[in-house]
């Protein structure tokens, strides 16, 4: 165990779980097999958000589960490019040759890359992996488009973002600016904004098809998934 687990592991300890005084009930984690009871993550904290055995969080075990119950296999040889990659995934397909990683922060990944202006050529990757990455994007049409241009002809990215599902449009203000401002209005200070339920329309402006997968009810509450969550799927047709 290195010094981030014990560090992730000695704040969900200190973490409340609001729970409202309830009881907490055992979760089960789809990809270490765990079963019982969460941690919390996240600020402002989000009870039951991760697995205490492999530390996934939310969006990765619902990922986890449509690759699962959709019979795709990441590690078949299909390239991967992951934009701001988390640990879960890093310690999956690190190892394999065609897993590639990138940020825009030099030193954190693989290649240092801005989303919005990807300095690779046309149909350079079969996936594309971008969790809750283009909320933080000044301009997101630009991101989507160059996703969609690095895509090879039948791949597809995996897309997360928050989302405010009792609007219809995406929230943004440019005269939010702030860090406590940017906090206030997106739940965030480092977001630009708080999309809506029109974010798979702007999947399709980049020229992308789109498909949303997400669980039952009373499996988001088996799995400890999110409410909010859902998992775009963005295909590039032939």
């Amino acid at each position: 165990m290195n010094l981030r687990d014990v560090f992730d592991r000695l704040a969900d300890r200190l973490r409340p779980q609001a729970r409202g005084g309830a009881p907490a009930l055992p979760r089960q984690c789809p990809i270490c097999g765990f079963r019982g009871t969460f941690s919390p993550a996240g600020q402002p904290s989000r009870p039951d958000a991760r697995c205490p055995r492999c530390r996934s969080r939310e969006r990765h075990r619902l990922i986890h589960l449509f690759l699962e119950q959709r019979g795709v296999d990441l590690a078949d040889g299909r390239s991967i490019l992951h934009f701001a990659p988390e640990k879960y995934f890093v310690e999956k397909f690190g190892a394999l040759a065609s897993y590639d990683t990138a940020d825009i922060a030099p030193g954190k990944a693989k290649h240092t890359l801005d989303v919005q202006k990807i300095d690779l050529p046309e149909a350079s990757y079969d996936v594309v992996i971008a969790n809750h990455v283009l909320e933080h994007a000044p301009d997101d049409r630009a991101a989507l488009r160059e996703i969609a241009r690095i895509l090879k002809p039948d791949g597809f990215a995996l897309l997360t973002v928050p989302q405010n599902w009792s609007r219809d449009e995406t929230y943004e203000n440019k005269s939010v600016s702030t860090r406590a401002e940017r906090f206030a209005h997106y739940a965030d200070h480092l977001h630009v904004r708080y999309y809506g339920r029109d974010f798979p329309d702007r999947i399709r402006e980049a020229g992308l098809e789109v498909e949303a997968f997400r669980l039952p009810p009373d499996e988001e509450v088996r799995y400890a998934l999110n409410r909010g969550d859902v998992l775009y799927i963005a295909t590039k047709a032939v």
